[in-house]
């Protein structure tokens, strides 16, 4: 995880814009890429942070992606 602070490359996070650009002239400055990166990692803590209040709330020991298909409408929504 190196390349940002936020824990997600730079290069990453470019390949992951690029994917949905439509414009394959698009380019993404430098600024941006933190920020996003910023955003990536924010909201995968948030999701971690209430799949294991779900879990908790369901008396499991374990967090599972049945915990994280519980909280990620209303993540979505919230985001």
């Amino acid at each position: 995880m190196e390349g940002t602070s936020s824990g997600f490359r730079k290069e990453l996070v470019s390949k992951l814009l690029h994917l949905h650009f439509k414009d394959d002239k698009t380019k993404v400055g430098g600024d941006a890429l933190l920020l996003v990166a910023e955003l990536l990692k924010i909201f995968v803590l948030e999701a971690a942070i209430r799949s294991v209040r779900q879990a908790q709330a369901e008396d499991l020991a374990r967090v599972d992606v049945e915990q994280l298909e519980k909280v990620l409408p209303q993540l979505l929504l919230d985001f």
